[in-house]
């Protein structure tokens, strides 16, 4: 499916509208918004080069980058666009967050500060026009906790946003390390986490094929997953709702490997209490594993109920028919389709659930 932004975006399959006939509510919990005047206020400090998904990366990938920066900008920053692309899409809501591109977390505290309340007043300025179709994640400024707990509770109960998104590594250091203010504040006010990466920090042998991406995104999601679940955050903070974006990486795929080593050595228990697995059985999953069977493993492993529909728009990584790709599954019987389209991301984001006809 091509959108109607400025040359070609992304493919993800054919869209489905579903006009006259009934169906699921369907909630996107992975869909991202840019906003430029955010750029702008730190155009002096901040050096986009040095990002891992900039600075691992070669010429010709570096290029298209550009050119999709280029052609996605209209999807990006107009909600009229994003709003005819959810309705081609058969999406009702959307939980709006930033460009990972924007997370920024390299900035000095204050810096962090600023832009981030920039980027979250302008997302609740979205939803506030159309607040049935839209509700907003938080951005954080992550490399200073206090100040990121701060934020979180002026955007949940000053903005009303429904969750927060955060990035997998700040700066190359662990989100579950020295971050216990954030990650109460989370659970205190009981928000959904969403988890998404921004290449993976050590990228050198990442640099060609897009592999930054392509294989450095779920690995980063895998290795911040690991260090949530053997550093004991979710053991210490139990009620946590987190989402990982594109089905969880790769660790969601192989828990067994963590559970033995958790039995069989001493290194793996320095703070573990209880098997993995029953740390990641709290995690939520998106749909975005691009292939059915993939999906499959995921409901087998976790169940229906923690798997969420994203569709990464706009970006050429996403997939752009969440209803086909749900509905074309045959191993789900209705009422789990029903949960993964929107019942979940509901549940997780305090929406009223509905059916449309």
């Amino acid at each position: 499916m091509l959108f109607t932004c400025p040359g070609p975006v992304a493919r993800g399959g054919d869209s489905r509208k579903a006009k006259g006939r009934r169906r699921h509510l369907c909630i996107d919990v992975h869909c991202h918004v840019h906003y430029p005047p955010a750029d702008e206020m730190v155009k002096d400090v901040f050096r986009r080069e040095s990002e891992p998904a900039m600075r691992f990366t070669n010429e010709l990938s570096r290029a298209t980058n550009q050119q999709q920066a280029q052609n996605v900008l209209t999807c990006l920053t107009s909600v009229e666009q994003r709003l005819k692309d959810m309705d081609k899409m058969g999406v009702d809501v959307q939980a709006i967050s930033c460009s990972p591109f924007q997370f920024m977390y390299s900035l000095d505290p204050e810096h962090g500060r600023r832009t981030a309340r920039a980027i979250n007043e302008n997302l609740a300025a979205i939803v506030q026009k159309h607040p049935d179709r839209f509700v907003a994640l938080a951005d954080v400024p992550l490399q200073a906790p206090d100040l990121a707990a701060e934020e979180l509770e002026y955007c949940v109960k000053r903005l009303g946003f429904r969750g927060v998104e955060i990035g997998t590594n700040v700066v190359g250091q662990e989100i579950s390390r020295g971050r216990d203010a954030f990650w109460a504040k989370a659970q205190e006010l009981d928000v959904m986490v969403f988890m998404h990466p921004n290449g993976f920090t050590g990228g050198e042998r990442l640099s060609d094929h897009y592999f930054i991406n392509i294989i450095g995104n779920p690995l980063d999601s895998t290795v911040a997953i690991a260090h949530l679940v053997f550093d004991g955050i979710l053991e210490r903070y139990p009620r946590l709702k987190i989402v990982s974006a594109h089905g969880g990486g790769y660790v969601s795929h192989y828990p067994a490997r963590m559970d033995h080593a958790w039995g069989a050595r001493v290194d793996p228990r320095t703070v573990l209490k209880k098997k993995p697995r029953q740390s990641l059985a709290k995690l939520y999953f998106d749909t975005i594993v691009f292939d059915r069977e993939q999906l499959r493993h995921l409901v087998n492993l976790w169940g229906a109920d923690h798997i969420v529909v994203g569709t990464d728009y706009p970006y050429d990584m996403g997939w752009y028919d969440p209803r086909g790709f749900v509905d074309g599954c045959k191993f789900l019987n209705d009422a789990d389709r029903a949960k993964i389209l929107g019942l979940n991301a509901a549940g997780l984001l305090k929406l009223k659930a509905r059916r449309t006809t």
